[in-house]
């Protein structure tokens, strides 16, 4: 592996910075330059690595690809903690980055199919504009007499736009039979709408890269973390939360619901809450049990039904 060339890219709003070694000139310094974070800066990107030589023609790339990696900023920071550094500039977490990838070789990033990215956008802009009004809400209820007009105006020029949106979300999923098909299979199990379907789709983004459920709960920072350390330190255990808060947002409510209305998950927080469990504890298993679930209907292509015996993968206990 000793042909390859690492590239490090430290983004913020306006530019980024990259840091690139190249294979055959190990010992040198990384060079490091800034881009502007717009089209141009790209171009600009791939222009500089080409006269780099870190780049071949681009019929070549198209067939071969690129090898790109998005890393969890928290393993970069723990990278950086390992090391010892002190300096915290966009130039010097570009070579950061770039140390981290060279030593750890992180996995390789598959993009989203087209669809599941335009549904993303969709669903989270749907989540901005409900965000809007709960905040123009809270405004009304201490603004002068003066402004109610004019926000509760906002309000409802808000609302007729989440219900726009809303179709279009609804016509995204008729375009697309296969998605559609998904998010039917997860709104047949018991505590998953419609809503809830879409925004786990959205977030999951290909269910078929996880191995198991409990790899895709690891994603969702839904597994256990213990915290303890010899005699003296024995804390409770917890979520990890190291993961796609998204998705742990999105399965809350829902897991609510479940623990209702899903034969499943209703007796697993029974037998939570005889052992002893706190609420807080019975819920984080709820919200993990039901994305079990949401990968076993996912994988078989087949709708919930509670009378199956659940596959030994997906048991919870």
């Amino acid at each position: 592996m000793t042909n390859l060339s690492y590239l490090g890219i430290d983004i913020s709003k306006s530019k980024f910075h990259a840091a690139l070694q190249l294979h055959d000139k190990p010992q040198q310094k990384p060079k490091v330059k800034v881009f502007k974070n717009n089209a141009s800066g790209f171009e600009e990107l791939q222009e500089w690595l080409e006269r780099q030589g870190a780049l071949s023609v681009h019929a070549y790339l198209h067939e071969q690809g690129h090898c790109v990696s998005v890393v969890n900023p928290s393993r970069i920071k723990g990278f950086a903690i390992s090391e010892l550094s002190r300096t915290k500039t966009d130039k010097a977490d570009a070579q950061l980055i770039l140390r981290f990838c060279m030593a750890l070789r992180p996995e390789a990033w598959q993009p989203p199919a087209p669809e599941i990215k335009q549904l993303q956008a969709l669903m989270r802009r749907l989540e901005a504009l409900q965000q809007m009004v709960v905040q123009e809400r809270n405004r009304l209820e201490t603004a002068t007499a003066e402004l109610q007009a004019s926000i509760q105006a906002h309000i409802e020029y808000l609302e007729r736009d989440i219900e726009n949106l809303k179709q279009q979300i609804n016509d995204h999923f008729d375009q697309h039979p296969g998605l559609k098909q998904q998010r039917d299979l997860l709104d047949s199990i018991p505590g998953i709408g419609e809503h809830t379907a879409a925004l786990l789709l959205s977030e999951i983004v290909d269910w078929s890269l996880f191995d198991s459920p409990r790899q895709l709960a690891a994603y969702a920072g839904l597994t256990p973390r213990q915290r303890s350390s010899g005699t003296s330190v024995q804390g409770k255990p917890a979520l990890s939360k190291v993961g796609n808060a998204r998705l742990r947002k999105a399965l809350f409510l829902p897991a609510m619901a479940a623990r209702r209305f899903n034969p499943l998950i209703s007796a697993l927080c029974e037998r939570l809450l005889a052992k002893g469990k706190v609420k807080k504890q019975i819920i984080g298993a709820a919200m993990r049990k039901l994305l079990h679930l949401a990968y076993g209907v996912l994988k078989s292509g087949c709708p919930f039904n509670p009378s199956f015996a659940v596959p030994a993968e997906l048991r919870l206990r």
